[in-house]
């Protein structure tokens, strides 16, 4: 069976996370998708560990992607990109706003060559206003979109930056969804859209039910509720860590029960959610010392059997091992040609229970080139004249 976007040819000039994860995601569905990088490569081919020009980091948000490297500087490199998207369903960029003006693919353009063309634009602030000149990496937008602010450091109060690019791929996962939407709505009408998503509007948008949820009534505002989270820590057991929610009270009794102390209910303190949330730090106070008396997989077993959420965590290794992600197949081995096999975490959705899985692994800088040119109607003199010109960059041979 195909993918669910099968037939649909997606030219992608995205780089590093935001795009490329979105592109990657409508790869495993069943898209086409033609990676048009810089000559130089994209800046995630030098993330991570690597095999010479595949990063870990490029394989995980590039995998199932044809590589096109292309000086889209030069005029005739511009031409290709405008005979690809010609061809095309979609076109993605991550540029800041100007950019696409600069290289002649203005939307008059983009219109002139094919008016049935969605087209993507990923920012970091959006298409105008007085930031939207400024580069935008995600410590800056986890910052200015209110996430540094809702982790604080347990010991000093102050702000924390977390240690994962959370924007740029909450920011794909939002991007990816808009167009399968334009596509949607395309079928329809017949109609070509173009889909603009800021970092900092997918970061809010993500942001404003549980951590921002303090300033949402504008009208007889009622008190303020404690910080979500605020007490969300890691409890140290006897010979781990692990992490436990209970916001029912149902939860919150199976919990205090698995403990070994029921009565913890019977406290005015800590009889209700909002009590909870509102003496959060005496919670904590009463419950840290029971669980660090427990051994981590005794109160894994006792917090099942009584129907309370918890969770081991896992170092990152033993993540890998964790029966659930097994049973899932949620991580997939890839043949990734010279460089051998790679593992990859699969797109999550099913369809209809079928899992959608990698075509491929990751492309070496330009590995395409010529191909691609072929597909386009290129002679071959025309493209070594590109190659020689050094408008395409193709590996050596």
């Amino acid at each position: 069976m195909k993918g669910p976007l099968a037939g649909i040819r997606i030219v992608d000039l995205s780089t590093v996370f935001s795009g490329p994860i979105a592109t990657a995601l409508m790869s495993d569905q069943g898209a086409e998708v033609i990676k048009v990088e810089p000559p130089e490569g994209d800046t995630a081919r030098m993330i991570g560990p690597a095999k010479g020009d595949l990063s870990a980091t490029y394989v995980a948000a590039n995998r199932g992607k044809r590589s096109l490297a292309l000086d889209l500087k030069a005029p005739a490199a511009r031409q290709v990109l405008l005979d690809l998207i010609a061809r095309a369903d979609v076109l993605v960029d991550n540029f800041r706003p100007g950019v696409m003006e600069r290289l002649g693919l203005d939307a008059a353009t983009l219109a002139a060559v094919h008016p049935t063309l969605i087209r993507l634009s990923i920012t970091g602030f959006g298409p105008d206003g007085p930031r939207a000149g400024d580069k935008a990496y995600d410590a800056v937008i986890q910052a200015i979109g209110g996430v540094a602010a809702s982790q604080r450091d347990p010991h000093n109060g102050d702000p924390v930056i977390l240690a994962s690019t959370v924007c740029d791929k909450l920011t794909s996962l939002t991007a990816a969804q808009a167009v399968t939407a334009a596509l949607f709505a395309r079928s329809r009408d017949g109609l070509g859209r173009h889909v603009e998503v800021a970092m900092l509007d997918a970061t809010l948008y993500f942001q404003w039910p549980d951590s921002m949820y303090n300033h949402v009534f504008l009208d007889d505002v009622p008190a303020p509720f404690p910080e979500f989270g605020a007490s969300q820590r890691p409890w140290r057991t006897a010979d781990g860590f692990v992490a436990t929610m209970a916001p029912q009270q149902a939860e919150f009794k199976a919990m205090c029960t698995a403990l070994g102390h029921p009565e913890i209910m019977q406290d005015a303190r800590f009889a209700t959610l909002p009590a909870r949330s509102r003496h959060a730090t005496a919670l904590r106070a009463v419950l840290e010392p029971l669980m660090a008396g427990i051994e981590t997989r005794t109160l894994e077993a006792s917090f099942r059997e009584g129907g309370a959420p918890l969770g081991v965590i896992n170092e990152k290794a033993a993540v890998l091992d964790d029966p659930q992600v097994r049973h899932n197949a949620a991580l997939v081995t890839v043949d990734n040609g010279d460089i051998g096999s790679v593992r990859v975490a699969r797109s999550a959705a099913r369809f209809d229970g079928r899992r959608q899985l990698p075509t491929s692994g990751a492309a070496h800088l330009g590995e395409h080139g010529r191909e691609v040119l072929r597909e386009l109607g290129y002679a071959e003199d025309r493209i070594a004249a590109l190659v020689d010109a050094g408008v395409l960059k193709v590996p050596a041979a």
